[in-house]
């Protein structure tokens, strides 16, 4: 009597397991996953079943379908992508969609095409760079961009505030002028006199304040930035001194004074060249959009 051979069928898998593991492939490879990749990581599972998992997946959104050289590939939809770009914006300063791209390892097209998506939401924006006015950067919506990517105070729309800039100089450095002739006509004696003819840099900035000739905010770090430029001038010196805690215009127990002088000897040409204080210096060469050879203030400068 012949033997009989009963072909033993597997049992059915559990189609949510499968569309499970077939989720996770596609996280484990960003680029897309082959059916062949599939079927060799699920081997047990039909044909049949695998289409079935799939289509499931593709008509519920969670995936792609792409062609390529080697066929079709599927992977995760963009809203998994979308939430990766959303994630990389999360930086005072931005990020460049190159960046993005080459975190995300994501298509250009496919980035850009999340980026508007996102910022049609009011999810992300965009932002200009000072450093580069060609070069945009993202961050999420609800971010103050940093000062290295807006300039801060001293620029406008992109384009730097010299005039500005050249009043606040005056003005902080009239304030002081004025502190310290108020000193020398006390009458006191030279210790006193020199004493009194500080002041801190919160007083400058509660002067520039109360003059409302800035149209933006300015911190008390922008005003010592200006009197930096007094000092390196030769106009102002400063001093640090001890000061205790909670004390306004203090910082870590210690306090910044300014005070007007008047300089023993004009500074040399070479010294007042604007180079040395260019706000842009480091993108300046010749034959870029800033160079030597259109710069204004080096004009300005040439001719004085």
């Amino acid at each position: 009597m012949a033997e009989v051979k009963v072909k033993v069928q597997p049992p059915d898998a559990d189609p949510v397991e499968i569309e499970n593991r077939i989720i996770e492939l596609c996280h484990q490879f960003p680029h897309g996953i082959t059916d062949q990749v599939i079927q060799n990581e699920m081997p047990h599972i039909e044909a049949q079943q695998r289409a079935v998992a799939i289509n499931r997946l593709l008509s519920m959104g969670q995936l792609d379908l792409l062609r390529s050289n080697t066929g079709l590939l599927y992977r995760i939809k963009d809203s998994q992508n979308a939430g990766m770009c959303y994630q990389l914006s999360y930086f005072l300063t931005g990020i460049w969609s190159r960046d993005i791209r080459y975190k995300s390892n994501l298509p250009l097209t496919e980035i850009n095409k999340i980026l508007k998506n996102l910022e049609s939401k009011k999810l992300i924006k965009a932002v200009k760079s000072v450093a580069a006015s060609k070069k945009k950067v993202y961050m999420l919506y609800n971010l103050q961009p940093d000062q290295s990517v807006t300039g801060g105070a001293w620029y406008s729309d992109q384009d730097f505030e010299s005039e500005f800039v050249e009043v606040l100089n005056q003005q902080c450095f009239k304030f002081l002028q004025t502190k310290a002739e108020t000193a020398r006509e006390s009458k006191q004696n030279p210790v006193i006199q020199r004493n009194s003819s500080f002041a801190s840099s919160h007083e400058v900035w509660k002067y520039i304040c109360e003059l409302g000739i800035s149209k933006v905010e300015l911190s008390m770090e922008d005003i010592e930035t200006i009197l930096n430029t007094l000092i390196y001038d030769g106009k102002v010196e400063m001093t640090v001194i001890a000061a205790k805690e909670g004390t306004v215009g203090s910082v870590d127990g210690h306090m910044k004074l300014y005070r007007a002088v008047n300089p023993i000897l004009p500074p040399t040409g070479l010294v007042r060249a604007p180079c040395g204080l260019c706000p842009v210096f480091d993108d300046c060469h010749e034959g870029g959009e800033i160079s030597p050879s259109n710069c204004i203030y080096m004009t300005e400068w040439l001719e004085f």
